[in-house]
C-alpha cells in the first residue's frame, strides 16, 4: 500500500481532514481527533479496539504497538506487506473509534 492510497481511504470518511505533522507524517483527523498517522517508522499507526489490538499484535500479526501511542491501542503496520483492502477496514474503525469519543456538539457540527 502507498501513502496515496491510504490518504485516498482516509479522506472519503465523513469529516476526515489531512494534515503533516511531527517530520513529515500524514495524519488524519476527525473533529481535530487524530484517527491516524502514515510516517512514523514507515507504516500506518491507527487505533483499535482492545480485541483488534491482541489480534494484530499477536504472534504472526501484521502489526506491533504504536510507539507514542501503544498505551491508547495504537497499532502500526508497514506500510510494505499489507494490502490497502485491509488497510482500509482499519482506518474506517479507527475513525469510527475517534469519532464516537467526540463531545454530541462536535458529531453535530460535522454531521457525524
Amino acid at each position: 500500500m502507498t501513502r496515496d492510497e491510504i490518504q485516498a481511504v482516509a479522506l472519503a470518511l465523513p469529516a476526515a481532514r489531512h494534515t503533516v505533522q511531527w517530520g513529515g507524517s500524514d495524519v488524519y483527523k476527525v473533529g481535530g481527533k487524530v484517527f491516524a498517522v502514515v510516517g512514523i517508522h514507515d507504516g500506518l499507526a491507527f487505533r483499535v479496539s482492545e480485541i483488534g489490538f491482541v489480534v494484530l499484535t499477536d504472534e504472526g500479526g501484521p502489526g506491533r504497538q504504536a510507539p507514542y501511542f501503544a498505551k491508547g491501542r495504537w497499532v502500526i503496520v508497514d506500510l510494505d506487506g499489507n494490502e490497502i483492502d485491509d488497510a482500509a477496514g482499519w482506518i474506517a474503525t479507527s475513525h469510527s473509534l475517534i469519532a464516537a469519543k467526540l463531545t454530541r456538539a462536535t458529531k453535530a457540527d460535522l454531521g457525524l
